[in-house]
This record gives C-alpha cells, sequence and structure tokens, in this order.
C-alpha cells in the first residue's frame, strides 16, 4: 500500500490496527468501550529512521502520535523516539 504522506526527518507513518470488537468470552464491545490499540503497521518511513522499515509493526507511546484521516484510511505520524518496539 503506497501512502499519500512522505514523512519527514525521524517521523514514521503507519496505520493502527484494528480495535477488537469481541472479548475473550464472546461477549462484543461496543464502539464507546474499545480500547486503542497501540500497535501500528509502518507505511512510510522518513530519510532519518534506521530502526524500523516499512512493513514493521510498531508499539509506539499512546499520546505521543499526530492522527490523519486521507481517504478513509487513518494514519499516525510518530517520531522514531516515540517508537518503544517492533512486534515479532
Amino acid at each position: 500500500m503506497d501512502t499519500p504522506i512522505k514523512p519527514l526527518g525521524d517521523r514514521v507513518v503507519a496505520v493502527r490496527e484494528e480495535a477488537k470488537t469481541q472479548t475473550a468470552s464472546g461477549l462484543y464491545l461496543p464502539d464507546n468501550a474499545k480500547e486503542k490499540p497501540v500497535v501500528a503497521e509502518v507505511k512510510a518511513v522518513g530519510g532519518d529512521v534506521k530502526s524500523v522499515k516499512v512493513g514493521d509493526k510498531i508499539v509506539y507511546k499512546e499520546y505521543s502520535t499526530t492522527d490523519l484521516k486521507i481517504d478513509g484510511t487513518e494514519y499516525l505520524i510518530v517520531r522514531e523516539e516515540d517508537i518503544l518496539a517492533t512486534v515479532v
């Protein structure tokens, strides 16, 4: 998937994973009860990013992102220093 956003410097563009709609016991969650996941898939990286690449799944600080919706897709922009880990 090609993104309409080209990040600059140490910024990363990612798409957040879908929130779970059902609990482990089978109960369905209403939209206002769902937690925003803190795992996202990297879609583009800036020129100064060294530790992640496109396609990686990352864990990031929850309140350190800029959210942006383009053509129905919700992107988030996060600095490389706010990425806590990659998911293997």
